[in-house]
């Protein structure tokens, strides 16, 4: 059996990275929940590690912060 390595460590990353972006921006995890069209704890749960983001949202997280996919992959952008 195959064991399936680095699952947490991106789930890590993406929480993290959202976090950074977000406190960066001077935005709450509500008024970012609500801007992207979920309920008011989705940031919050993501950054915990409660949940994910479906492909969907995640594009609207970029374009929420004003970058593309592969920037958000790049720790050295904003």
């Amino acid at each position: 059996m195959k064991k399936v390595i680095g699952i947490n460590m991106y789930e890590k990353f993406l929480s993290e990275r959202i976090a950074k972006l977000r406190t960066a921006k001077k935005v709450s995890a509500r008024d970012m929940s609500l801007s992207i069209g979920q309920n008011e704890n989705y940031i919050n749960h993501i950054e915990n590690g409660r949940s994910m983001p479906s492909m969907q949202v995640f594009f609207y997280i970029c374009e929420y912060f004003g970058i593309t996919p592969k920037e958000f992959f790049d720790e050295g952008t904003r």
